[in-house]
């Protein structure tokens, strides 16, 4: 069982109405004379609706206990994307509005966690880092640098992240997927 505290945490699964839900937005409060409480916006799995709910202190709230497999990002067909499960070479997809922004770092043959709620998959866990070519990068302009001078480039995935500006088009570089910015040049 889960406390408030753990729902401060974006992207925790919790178990509302006997159905998976993904914490979108929380928002810890405390009023003057009362407990303390967490306003939450909640994306229900199954049914793609997204709730508010508020939890107050001391409410006991269910983690969800969804099964994990492995599986490879195959390709993407307008809005929906195809993965392959590592384990049975089953195919399967997921529409992109239940990626919530992670279709920007997928790209063939990425391995990604998939979570299943009653054997259909839910939702994607990408790992920490991915690698990713540049393939639009503007010219490096020298000047004005004397704090640490970015430029706005644009991946093989369609994600745009500021990099240094030594980075050119045609380089692959390492980006964090909790939070889309450049780690190093590969």
């Amino acid at each position: 069982m889960l406390d408030i505290n753990d729902l401060k945490k974006i992207g925790t699964i919790i178990i509302l109405n006997n159905e998976p839900h993904i914490v979108l937005q929380s928002q810890h409060a405390r009023t003057a004379q009362r407990k303390a409480f967490v306003r939450t916006k909640l994306k229900n799995l199954v049914r793609n609706i997204v709730i508010e709910k508020t939890f107050n202190a001391g409410d006991k709230i269910e983690e969800a206990n969804l099964e994990k497999s492995a599986a490879s990002f195959l390709y993407r067909d307008k809005e929906e994307f195809h993965f392959m499960d590592n384990s049975n070479f089953e195919e399967f997809v997921i529409n992109k509005k239940d990626l919530l922004g992670k279709e920007l770092f997928l790209k063939e043959g990425l391995e990604v966690t998939v979570y299943l709620f009653n054997k259909k998959p839910v939702s994607i866990e990408l790992p920490k880092k991915v690698e990713l070519k540049v393939i639009e990068a503007p010219l490096a302009v020298r000047g004005d640098t004397q704090s640490r001078a970015t430029k706005l480039v644009t991946l093989e995935t369609g994600l745009q992240v500021n990099v240094p500006l030594f980075i050119k088009e045609g380089e692959t570089i390492r980006i964090n997927t909790e939070t889309g910015e450049y780690v190093e040049r590969v």
